[in-house]
C-alpha cells in the first residue's frame, strides 16, 4: 500500500491526473473498506490539486449523507434534486458548474465556494453517492476534470 503521494507540480492538469491516478490505484489496492478508500481518495485529490473542498456524499434513506471529505465543515444532508449534488444524483450525470451563484437552487454550504464539479457514483446501475469538488475560483473545472475524475471513481470498489 502506498502511503505517500508524489505530488506533480506541473502546470498541465492532464499530466497531474496521469501521475496521480496510478498512485490512487496503488493506495486502494488490497483495501476493502469503502470508507477508508473514500477518505484516501478525497485526501489524495485535495493534496494534489489544492481544491477548496473534496468529498463524498452517500445515498442513505433516500437522501445524500456526508461521507469522507477534506476541507471545511459541510452540509450534512442533501435532498434528491436539491443543489448541485442532489441534481447530479437525480439526473445521474456529471455536472460542471462554472459559477455556483448561477446554478438554480445552489446550496451554499460555504460562501467561499465559487465553482463545482459533481460526479455520480454508480453500483449495479444505481447512483449510490456523489463525488463533490468545490473551488474558490470561478470556472475551475472542465471536461478534463470530468474525464479523469470518472477514472478515479472507477477505481473504487463499492461492493466491498
Amino acid at each position: 500500500m502506498a502511503e505517500d503521494l508524489k505530488i506533480t507540480t506541473s502546470a498541465d492538469k492532464e499530466e497531474q491526473y496521469r501521475s496521480l491516478i496510478p498512485q490512487i490505484e496503488a493506495l486502494l489496492y488490497g483495501e476493502t473498506d469503502l470508507i477508508a478508500n473514500l477518505a484516501n481518495v478525497a485526501a489524495a485529490l485535495k493534496e494534489q490539486f489544492k481544491w477548496f473542498w473534496v468529498g463524498f456524499y452517500l445515498v442513505k434513506n433516500n437522501e445524500l449523507v456526508l461521507g469522507p471529505f477534506q476541507g471545511p465543515v459541510a452540509c450534512t444532508r442533501i435532498a434528491k434534486g436539491k443543489g448541485v449534488c442532489g441534481t447530479s444524483w437525480e439526473k445521474a450525470e456529471v455536472l460542471v458548474v462554472p459559477d455556483v451563484e448561477e446554478f438554480p437552487g445552489h446550496i451554499a454550504c460555504s460562501s467561499a465556494s465559487r465553482s463545482e464539479i459533481v460526479l455520480p457514483l454508480f453500483h449495479e446501475g444505481q447512483v449510490i453517492g456523489v463525488l463533490d469538488v468545490d473551488s474558490e475560483e470561478l470556472d475551475k473545472f472542465d471536461e478534463v476534470d470530468a474525464h479523469y475524475l470518472q477514472q478515479v471513481i472507477q477505481l473504487i470498489k463499492f461492493n466491498a
